[in-house]
């Protein structure tokens, strides 16, 4: 792997893959958690708005040339990073950045096509409330919080989308799509040399300038159990949610290493004492979500309506039992969990497009991709470490009930 920066401070990772393919992301710190309050969901019209058409391209032709030059390609907003990414064979590489780096660097925001993307994006948010798990979760961080950014939805409200104009759009364009601001990350059969001719072929034109990104906001819960009733709905949501924001890198291993026996995969605690013992969710499981400005550890489960409380109690009770609990993380059996986290993270990074994606967003949130590849390598772990980090995550839960009416 080798890292490089271009003159104009854009920031390139390369990384050889013996096939015939090419995969790269190009990701910009520029995710929902930079936007102001009066700009909730602007990112995400951002992305929108760039494929609609550019000084060279319409966005017809965005399309056509897109279709033919990849197997796959997309364009996501998060709340900590913006990233466009895709597949190609090797020899359309060129071909494929050069057709991003018109998307990406010249957009002309046309005021019509404007108008009706705000149009289809106000459908997708029509459908984004469908999703009951993702309902719940929108939910949760809503009533979970006051001042954070992950309290409103990524996309915004219709409200404020409607309000946006195309000078809104261009204002947040120009402000944070730069150079300075984007990493890309190529994972290739061609070698380094010609990766890079051809990233500095096409993105050093891009111009530098200087920004700051707003610090990002965390706070404390709140503590308490939120339900709202549904009538569209057969099956019910609950989610759990506790900040891990003030917790420091290594903290963030060993939770990960206490969750892979408590709540991940169909032999840990939540799932045998809830599913297979009681039968009483489909589906259960514990994660963390350590990405800037999210940094929350998270159990969700769904269940009928007359198991909720039934379903809480024991979810809570396990929780106090695991704060104590004494001969389990021995030497050999963290050796164990460290070496299955490993083997899931490889299995993880398998395809291309999965490794450029990673790496790319691992290098815009931590400043360090290497974190993707070396976060197991701690030493000297002990249960009592591994204890006194769940004891200090696993209190006072937001908890968020989705039921039928």
């Amino acid at each position: 792997m080798k890292k490089i920066f271009l003159k104009n401070k854009l920031k390139f990772i390369y990384t050889h893959s013996e096939n015939t393919i090419t995969s790269f992301t190009i990701g910009l710190n520029a995710g929902a958690i930079v936007e102001e309050s009066n700009e909730l969901g602007l990112v995400h019209v951002v992305e929108h708005m760039v494929f609609k058409g550019t000084k060279n391209r319409s966005e017809a032709e965005i399309n056509n040339q897109c279709d033919k030059i990849f197997g796959f390609h997309n364009a996501m907003t998060n709340y900590p990073y913006v990233v466009y990414y895709g597949t190609c064979l090797s020899e359309d590489f060129e071909k494929g950045l050069e057709v991003y780096s018109d998307i990406l660097l010249n957009p002309t925001f046309d005021e019509e096509h404007f108008k009706d993307e705000i149009s289809v994006i106000c459908e997708e948010l029509k459908e984004w409330s469908d999703d009951t798990s993702q309902y719940c979760e929108d939910r949760v961080l809503f009533n979970g919080f006051i001042h954070r950014r992950i309290k409103e939805l990524i996309i915004g409200s219709e409200d404020i989308i409607k309000s946006f104009t195309v000078n809104d759009v261009r204002s947040f364009y120009d402000k944070y799509y730069i150079p300075n601001n984007c990493t890309i990350s190529v994972v290739s059969s061609l070698c380094f040399e010609d990766v890079y001719k051809i990233i500095d072929k096409y993105f050093s034109t891009w111009k530098e300038k200087k920004y700051e990104n707003n610090e990002i906001v965390y706070e404390k819960n709140t503590c308490g159990t939120f339900i709202e009733e549904k009538s569209d709905i057969n099956s019910c949501k609950i989610q759990y949610i506790f900040p891990i924001h003030n917790l420091n890198h290594r903290e963030i291993t060993l939770l990960r290493i206490f969750n892979s026996f408590f709540g991940e995969g169909t032999s840990s605690i939540l799932y045998d004492e809830i599913r297979t013992k009681r039968g009483l969710v489909y589906d259960i499981s514990s994660k963390l979500k350590n990405e800037n400005g999210i940094k929350l550890y998270t159990i969700t489960l769904g269940t009928s309506k007359e198991n909720i409380n039934t379903s809480i109690e024991i979810i809570n009770d396990e929780i106090e039992k695991v704060k104590v609990l004494k001969g389990y993380f021995t030497e050999g059996k963290i050796e164990d969990i460290i070496k299955s986290l490993k083997l899931k993270r490889i299995l993880g990074l398998e395809k291309s497009i999965s490794l450029s994606f990673n790496i790319c967003i691992f290098d815009i949130m931590y400043g360090d991709y290497n974190i993707l590849f070396n976060e197991y390598d701690i030493e000297d772990i002990t249960e009592d470490e591994i204890l006194k980090v769940a004891n200090k995550v696993l209190n006072n839960p937001t908890i968020q009930i989705i039921k039928s009416k």
